[in-house]
C-alpha cells in the first residue's frame, strides 16, 4: 500500500471521533498512485496517520476507514477476522442468532457491507466500489465462518450508483429458496429474500416489537368485564373448548371473566386491544400483538404482495380469527377515518342539543377507533433536502393516527429516516397533539435491535427513532 491522503487543516475532527467517512472536501492532496478501490493511508495535514480506507475518486465520500491505524489488504483473513468478531456479537445478545443482523456496515466496521442470516441462508448487500472489488474475498470468508447452505445478494439498492456501480441481484453460492421461514421473539415469520424490500426482513424493529407486550391486554374492564367465582359445572362448554383445556373432573368452584349482565366470557382474548397496524409489510406487529394476547387487528399496507405474505404468516401462526387485512394507502385510510369520525361526533353532538340533522350526506366512512395505532413506515427522507417534507409527513400521518385512538389508549409511532433527527421527530408529534387536540405521556424512547450497534459520533447510524404514547384528550383532565 503506497498511495496516501492527506487532509486539509481545516476539516472537521470527525474522523478521530470514530466516524470512518472522508469526504473529498477533505482531503488536501494525495501521495502515490491507487486504483479505485485500493487500500490507501489517511494522514493528517502534519502527517499523522489516522486510517486506514479504500479509496472511491467517483464517490462523494472518497475514502471509507475499515482500520484505525496500518493495514496491508483486505484478503480472505481478514475478513474472517471481522466476521467472526460480528458472530461473537450476535450470539452474546441476540436470542436466536441464527435469524439476525450479522454484519452492520461501519458499525461492524466493514462499510458499505450489510448481511442478514436467515436460518441456513444469508443476504449480501455490497453498497460500496470498495467492497464490490472484494466479493471474492468476501463470499469465502462468510462461507467459512458461517458454513451457511446458500447465498444471496440484494444490492439492488439506488445508493450504488453513487459508487459507480450498477444494481445487482442473484444468487453467490450454494443454494437458496426464495422464501424462508424464520424465528423472531416466538413467532414464525416467512421472508422474501428475492422480492421483498430491502433483504427480505426488518431485524432492526425485533426488540421495538417485543416492547408492545404490555399494551395488548388489560382492556376487558373497559366493556364492564371482571372475574367471579363460580360451579365449574355452571361454566359453558365454550369456554373449556376456546382454551383446549378440559373441564375439571371435580367440579369445584373456579374464577372466571363475566360480562356485566353476569355472563360467563367465553371468547379467550376478552381482555385484549384492539389494533390498527400500519404499513405492516409482512405484518410482524401483528403478529406480534396476536402473540401478546390482542383481541382484534387490522392489518394494513398499501402493497397486495405485502398483504398475502402476511396473510400467510398469521395463518402460520394460528391467528387467522384475529386478524383483518385491509389493502389501502395508509395516508388515504387513516385521513378518511379520522373525517368519519369527526362527523359522527359532529352529528352526535348536534342530536344532543336537539338540532337539525342532514342525514341525506353520507358520513364517507366507518369512522373506527382502536386501543392501539401502529405506525411503522419507510423512511420518508432518503436526502437531506427532503426531511423538511418528511416532517410534515410524519406530523400529518401522527396527528390522524392519535385522533383514532381510543380515550387512553397507545399510540406506537416510528421513523427510519436518520436525516430526521429525534428532536425533528418528536416535535412534529408534538405539533400533531396539539394540533388535534391531545396530550401524550411518553412511555417509551427506543432505538434499533442490538444486531444493529451504533458506533457513538456517527450519526448515520443512529437512524431509527421509536416511541410508545399514551393518547388522552385534553378534555380528559
Amino acid at each position: 500500500m503506497g498511495a496516501e491522503v492527506i487532509l486539509n487543516a481545516s476539516r472537521r475532527k470527525r474522523l478521530e471521533a470514530g466516524h470512518p467517512w472522508i469526504f473529498a472536501n477533505e482531503i488536501e492532496r494525495m501521495e502515490g498512485e491507487a486504483e479505485p478501490g485500493d487500500l490507501v493511508a489517511v494522514r493528517d495535514h502534519r502527517g499523522r496517520l489516522l486510517a486506514t480506507g479504500y479509496w472511491n475518486p467517483h464517490s462523494q465520500i472518497a475514502v471509507r476507514a475499515v482500520a484505525f491505524g496500518p493495514l496491508e489488504r483486505m484478503d480472505r483473513a481478514f475478513f474472517v477476522k471481522r466476521f467472526e468478531a460480528c458472530r461473537r456479537h450476535r450470539e452474546r445478545f441476540v436470542e436466536h442468532p441464527r435469524d439476525c443482523r450479522l454484519v452492520y456496515g461501519e458499525a461492524d466496521f466493514l462499510p458499505g457491507l450489510i448481511v442478514d442470516r436467515f436460518g441456513g441462508v444469508l443476504v449480501v448487500q455490497i453498497l460500496t466500489l470498495g467492497m464490490d472489488v472484494r466479493r471474492l474475498e468476501i463470499v469465502e470468508a462468510l462461507k467459512e465462518v458461517f458454513q451457511p447452505d446458500g447465498i444471496y445478494e440484494r444490492s439492488d439498492v439506488p445508493v450504488r450508483k453513487l459508487e459507480g456501480l450498477e444494481e445487482r441481484t442473484g444468487l453467490l453460492y450454494g443454494e437458496c429458496p426464495e422464501t424462508v421461514v424464520i424465528v423472531e421473539n416466538g413467532i414464525e415469520l416467512e421472508v422474501d429474500i428475492v422480492n421483498g424490500q430491502k433483504t427480505g426482513h426488518f431485524y432492526d424493529q425485533r426488540e421495538n416489537r417485543a416492547a408492545i407486550a404490555p399494551l395488548m391486554t388489560g382492556w376487558g374492564a373497559r366493556s364492564g368485564i371482571r372475574y367471579e367465582e363460580r360451579d365449574a359445572l355452571d361454566v359453558p362448554d365454550d369456554y373449556f373448548a376456546l382454551r383446549g383445556i378440559g373441564r375439571p373432573d371435580d367440579g369445584g368452584r373456579m374464577r372466571v371473566p363475566v360480562n356485566a349482565n353476569g355472563r360467563v366470557v367465553t371468547y379467550p382474548h376478552w381482555d385484549g386491544a384492539t389494533v390498527l397496524e400500519c404499513f405492516a409489510h409482512t405484518g410482524s406487529f401483528t403478529l406480534h400483538a396476536c402473540r401478546y394476547g390482542a383481541k382484534k387487528v387490522t392489518c394494513l399496507d398499501v402493497s397486495e404482495h405485502a398483504i398475502e405474505t402476511a396473510r400467510r404468516n398469521v395463518q402460520r401462526n394460528g391467528f387467522e380469527d384475529r386478524v383483518e387485512f385491509v389493502v389501502a394507502d395508509a395516508f388515504d385510510y387513516l385521513r378518511g377515518q379520522a373525517k368519519a369520525l369527526e362527523e359522527r361526533v359532529r352529528r352526535a353532538l348536534a342530536a344532543k342539543e336537539g338540532k337539525k340533522i342532514d342525514t341525506s350526506v353520507p358520513i364517507g366512512g366507518e369512522g373506527r377507533t382502536w386501543d392501539v395505532v401502529i405506525l411503522d413506515p419507510p423512511a420518508f427522507a432518503k436526502t437531506r433536502s427532503a426531511a423538511e417534507n418528511a416532517v410534515r409527513g410524519y406530523k400529518d400521518i401522527n396527528l390522524h393516527a392519535m385522533k383514532l385512538v381510543n380515550e387512553g389508549g397507545y399510540l406506537v409511532t416510528a421513523s427510519c429516516s436518520y436525516h430526521v433527527s429525534p428532536e425533528m421527530f418528536l416535535g412534529a408529534i408534538a405539533d400533531a397533539a396539539k394540533d388535534a387536540g391531545k396530550l401524550l405521556r411518553l412511555i417509551e424512547w427506543r432505538t434499533q435491535a442490538k444486531d444493529h450497534p451504533q458506533i457513538l459520533g456517527v450519526q448515520e447510524g443512529q437512524y431509527l427513532k421509536f416511541a410508545i404514547f399514551e393518547v388522552r384528550s385534553r378534555a380528559s383532565i
